[in-house]
């Protein structure tokens, strides 16, 4: 990754974002470039990559459009992290994204990202990998079940409005978002001691998982590789489908046939690829920041999308297309269909047997593990940083006295993901979260291009690979994906955008009641 020599302000142009710098002074700077790394890698690696290429599979129904979707996501995140990079370079602040869409485009859309962040997306995604933890302890402990319920409240009915439909889930606890609610409360209160301590259970584990998704990509091009399955979908099958995937309504030929299929597939590799950002919450806590955030960024999204690309050719080299779409593996006496999407379970599976399939869910409960880690450690960084400009509850800016992390932040995020976590089931949780992602992201972006102009003179340690091209084509395939997510899944989309414009009028309230002296 190449940088640029450093631009130095004039003497007389001071930074809007100087002003923020007094809450960076509390925190300590634990995080160096091995841990930065590990934290992008770790938050990145959860559950989706072990199980979304199930539903990826049925919605393109072609061995080509499955792999397409994970290049459009490897492609999208790479150049995101790339343009990211170039800001944290710029504003190496705790609370990351937030304080550049603070900086870049104003205080309420800062404050839209921090509101949507808390109530759906971070705490959305460390709730769906909770109950993916919980999905995989059942391989093991079959009482672990989304069906064996302790208390069952009620269930939504589905409720239609115009084209959505909302409802159509059942509320409760169950022996499986039990199991993602106890890791929840027990990695929140363990990141309370301080961000070393965190970073130390972050490295160990995403080396765990990184190891074994290693693992699993070299057994499967090498040791695994099944004759049906390399029949089935590579030998003059690999395209087949290819224009229109499950979706036959489509108008404006092959071209957009195809570019719509995959966009509606993006959903699950989009959310597996996810969370590469959170590392930029954190920043007021690494160490040489200006060098560090945009390196790790760059390492970290490079080296897991080549692995999440190389696990869906030994998908497709173990299991047939109809095997991946079904969790299923093939045995001599026909298929048998494993359960609840579990992928690359079914895969080591039909490589090793039982024996695989055990060790593939134990190295899939490590990776939630791990990657909740990542999660819950960085998203309070960013209510922490609101709060201290007024925007969030007073008391989530408290840190810990002997430990200097914030602590509140910590407990409050914890209770609304755990709330999350009897409210629905890990794809609900998935659909809800990535077009509000989406939506945040290409704001980001935007802010990067007015902060050029508006910002020329800003010390820039690092300036964005392929400005203003990549990041503007990042905008179009956001933009692209999104207006798809809202034709053909608006039971999910629509909520998510009602969400955020929800936090217009609170943005207002909150704004009208803060404290004199509270920047806002």
């Amino acid at each position: 990754m190449s940088t640029e020599t450093r631009v130095q302000a004039p003497a007389n142009v001071a930074s809007d974002w100087d002003i923020h710098t007094h809450q960076d002074k509390e925190l300590v700077k634990g995080l160096g470039l091995t841990s930065a790394t590990m934290l992008v890698m770790g938050s990145m690696i959860g559950s989706g990559i072990f199980i979304v290429s199930a539903e990826i599979a049925r919605e393109v129904n072609s061995p080509a459009l499955l792999i397409g979707a994970w290049l459009v996501t490897g492609f999208m995140t790479i150049v995101g992290a790339l343009s990211y990079g170039e800001l944290a370079a710029m504003m190496p602040r705790a609370g990351g994204q937030y304080v550049y869409l603070r900086e870049g485009l104003g205080p309420l859309w800062g404050f839209l990202y921090g509101w949507t962040l808390f109530l759906v997306i971070q705490t959305g995604t460390i709730a769906a990998v909770g109950v993916a933890f919980g999905k995989f302890l059942g391989v093991f402990v079959p009482s672990v079940s989304s069906s064996n319920w302790i208390v069952h409240f009620w269930k939504v009915p589905p409720i239609h409005v115009g084209p959505m439909v909302l409802g159509n889930m059942d509320v409760g606890l169950n022996t499986q978002n039990l199991a993602a609610i106890v890791i929840v409360i027990a990695l929140s209160v363990i990141n309370i001691f301080g961000i070393k301590t965190g970073a130390f259970i972050q490295n160990i584990f995403t080396a765990a998982k990184v190891s074994a998704l290693l693992g699993l990509v070299l057994l499967g091009l090498f040791l695994g590789r099944n004759a049906q399955a390399l029949a089935a979908n590579f030998y003059g099958s690999f395209w087949r489908n290819a224009s229109l995937g499950t979706l036959h309504d489509i108008g404006g030929g092959v071209l957009v046939s195809t570019l719509t299929v995959l966009a509606v597939a993006q959903v699950g590799s989009l959310f597996s690829a996810d969370a590469w950002n959170n590392v930029t919450f954190t920043a007021g806590e690494v160490k040489n920041p200006n060098r560090n955030l945009p390196l790790s960024l760059a390492l970290g999204t490079g080296v897991v999308i080549a692995l999440y690309i190389g696990c869906n050719f030994v998908y497709l080299n173990v299991l047939p297309l109809d095997g991946i779409a079904n969790g299923a593996t093939i045995l001599e006496r026909g298929i048998k269909h494993a359960t609840e999407d579990r992928v690359a379970t079914a895969a080591l599976t039909q490589m090793f047997g039982a024996s695989g399939g055990l060790l593939m869910a134990a190295a899939i409960m490590l990776s939630g593990f791990g990657c909740n880690n990542g999660l819950i450690l960085a998203g309070a960084r960013v209510y922490y940083a609101m709060a201290k400009d007024g925007l969030f509850f007073r008391s989530v800016a408290r840190l810990h006295p002997t430990y200097k992390t914030p602590a509140v932040s910590l407990m409050v995020q914890m209770v609304w993901t755990c709330v999350l976590c009897v409210s629905g089931t890990y794809g609900q949780l998935l659909d809800y979260i990535i077009f509000a992602v989406l939506v945040f992201y290409i704001l980001t972006i935007v802010g990067l291009f007015v902060l050029r102009r508006t910002h020329a003179h800003a010390e820039r340690p690092y300036r964005a690979i392929g400005y203003p091209v990549l990041p503007a084509i990042y905008i179009v395939m956001a933009l692209f994906i999104d207006v798809v997510l809202l034709r053909y899944k608006p039971q999910y989309t629509w909520p998510g955008l009602c969400i955020v414009l929800l936090g217009i009028p609170v943005y207002f309230a909150w704004k009208t009641s803060a404290p004199r002296g509270v920047k806002s």
